[in-house]
């Protein structure tokens, strides 16, 4: 197979890639999982196999495509599955959705990122993108710390010359925290709320 033909065959599997999330995405907005947490438990807690691997799915487009706030996805998880398994699919689905951003970031460029970054996003963050030593630990911190928009960051992180492995090694070993902490602190909020309004 020549080179033409092998990158030929790649853009179609990524087109049909492409085609498959979208459809799987509208499908599911249509059944309402990325607004209701019901519908969404109704869906994953059907099956003990299919339902973990659809919820990793569905985590890795809201991280991809951001159709919902990701905390909202991650107490869902904790919900669902209960703290550990919960933990674990919420880690497996931001992680793999985190790799495909940057991947896609880097592969279409800047008028692709600023399609899906705010300007005020963007505006605010850009300063960081002129020194790339600075850039890298404000972004390790920023992952490892819940508080600020970490897909736009990871969109913004392609346009460095940061190298993939680099980066994958500040998602794989600082998301675990910001994981923990946001679905900690979501949950309970929730639990003080409901002991608000029972009271």
């Amino acid at each position: 197979m020549s080179v033409v033909q092998s990158r030929r065959l790649l853009n179609i599997i990524s087109l049909m890639g492409i085609a498959l999330t979208v459809s799987l995405t509208i499908y599911f907005y249509r059944l309402g999982v990325f607004n209701d947490i019901n519908s969404l438990q109704q869906l994953v807690g059907s099956s003990p196999i299919a339902g973990p691997l659809i919820f990793v799915f569905i985590q890795i487009i809201q991280v991809v495509i951001p159709i919902i706030p990701g905390g909202i996805s991650l107490a869902a998880g904790v919900l669902i599955f209960g703290p550990y398994w919960g933990f674990v699919y919420n880690y497996v689905g931001i992680v793999i959705g985190s790799l495909i951003l940057f991947l896609m970031g880097r592969h279409y460029g800047k008028p692709f990122i600023m399609h899906l970054v705010s300007d005020k996003v963007y505006q605010k963050y850009s300063h960081w993108l002129d020194n790339q030593s600075r850039f890298e630990k404000m972004f390790a911190l920023a992952i490892f710390l819940p508080v600020a928009p970490d897909d736009a960051l990871c969109l913004m992180a392609s346009l460095t010359n940061m190298s993939f492995k680099k980066y994958s090694a500040i998602i794989f070993l600082a998301k675990p925290a910001s994981i923990f902490l946001y679905s900690w602190a979501l949950l309970q909020g929730g639990s003080l709320l409901s002991h608000l309004l029972v009271h």
